[in-house]
């Protein structure tokens, strides 16, 4: 079991070769548009998870997730060389990429908020110009003593 401050740093490096090889290396261009956005190792450091996520070519436009996992999976290989190269560690970790589902996860929490931002709206507008069902003042008030 390695250290856990060794790991963090080590799963930082690797994050940071991998997106650098995808960038400047590596001449898929079904891997134009992706980004890594973390990167988590092992205690043992033999295996790293590579989180990526992917954009689309404009804003309108689907991302390509079936193509660039396929991309990714095409250049294990040689990301496994970069990060051997670059980590110099005993022995390289092997690496699994796996799709980020952080911004879709935001988007979707994002939408629940304003739902729930809209049925707040509704609520208030209701509750405007409302009348109590009963009393004005449903809470006992406590007796006063009577002046005898």
């Amino acid at each position: 079991m390695a250290d856990q401050a060794r790991a963090r740093r080590l799963a930082k490096r690797i994050r940071q070769i991998v997106a650098s090889a995808i960038e400047h290396e590596i001449k898929d261009p079904r891997l134009g548009n992706v980004t890594i956005t973390d990167a988590k190792i092992t205690g043992d450091l033999r295996d790293a998870t590579v989180y990526y996520t992917v954009l689309g070519e404009k804003l309108d436009t689907a991302p390509d997730f079936a193509g660039a996992a396929a991309a990714l999976e095409s250049a294990r290989g040689v990301l496994r060389t970069k990060v051997g190269q670059g980590t110099g560690v005993r022995y390289t970790p092997t690496l699994t990429f796996v799709a980020d589902t952080v911004p879709t996860d935001a988007r979707h929490i994002d939408e629940l908020l304003a739902q729930a931002r809209e049925a707040d709206a509704e609520v208030a507008r209701q509750a405007t110009g409302a009348q109590p069902a009963g009393d004005a003042d449903p809470y006992r008030v406590p007796r006063e003593p009577d002046a005898e």
